[in-house]
């Protein structure tokens, strides 16, 4: 485990000590989940980006193309003025 030494405003760390408080945790608890959700949706970002660089719009008609045609659920109806 490391330490990291932080600065940061009155005001903030005031509210970061209520909100750590109300969700019944230490500051250091919040702070360490706050980094942790912040670095696993940078992650997501990432991944989901280098996915996409490889993928093509041609590649993607060619695989719906096999999907078989069904009933349209309701709510996802294409909506009305859609332009293609």
């Amino acid at each position: 485990m490391s330490t990291l030494s932080l600065r940061i405003p009155d005001s903030l760390h005031r509210t970061l000590k209520i909100v750590a408080e109300q969700d019944g945790v230490s500051i250091n608890q919040f702070v360490s989940l706050a980094v942790a959700e912040k670095l696993s949706a940078l992650q997501t970002f990432n991944l989901i980006a280098e996915k996409a660089s490889k993928g093509s719009q041609q590649s993607f008609i060619q695989a719906m193309s096999m999907v078989p045609a069904g009933e349209v659920i309701e709510g996802d109806e294409i909506p009305n003025g859609y332009k293609r």
